[in-house]
């Protein structure tokens, strides 16, 4: 009896670590044509995502206008707009489509336009905002890099 409770316990952690795997770390992905991971997800979620892209480009516009005109409270709102506050919009059927390498690169990317602004604000330094700047757009290139999205049920 007790090897029986055993095994049956084990197969519901292997069951567990699975899932886990499956839903934390690889997300629903497949291998494109293109060799990036295509993340699949509905026509829905995929608009939520890229119109979360499409705010990450419109502050680094504004950035570095705001940059180039030594305008750091412009620099910090732009800034704060796409911090890790606005990530709180992603939906739970969602986050569990997403890689944890995917999930890594959004939250670094969302706090580091957190910390740019707090330096914006504390430093006014438009040479170290930009610097920020730079290294904040290697997470963009990174993910574009790796990822790419593909609707569910559709190659």
């Amino acid at each position: 009896m007790c090897k029986f409770c055993w095994s049956l316990v084990l197969v519901l952690l292997l069951v567990i670590v699975g899932t886990g795997y499956l839903f934390i770390f690889k997300g629903q992905t497949v291998t494109a044509s293109d060799g990036r991971s295509a993340i699949l997800i509905t026509t829905g979620e995929r608009d939520l995502v890229l119109s979360e892209m499409r705010l990450f480009l419109e502050a680094v516009q504004i950035i570095t206008v705001a940059v180039n005109e030594d305008d750091m409270p412009t620099v910090v709102k732009a800034a704060k707009k796409v911090g890790f506050a606005a990530q709180a919009e992603v939906p739970p059927a969602l986050m569990k489509k997403l890689p944890i390498g995917f999930k890594k690169l959004g939250a670094g990317t969302h706090k580091a336009f957190d910390q740019l602004a707090l330096d914006a604000e504390s430093l006014a330094d438009k040479d170290y905002a930009l610097a920020q700047m730079g290294k904040l757009m290697a997470n963009c290139v990174a993910c574009h890099a790796a990822y790419r999205f593909s609707l569910e049920g559709v190659e």
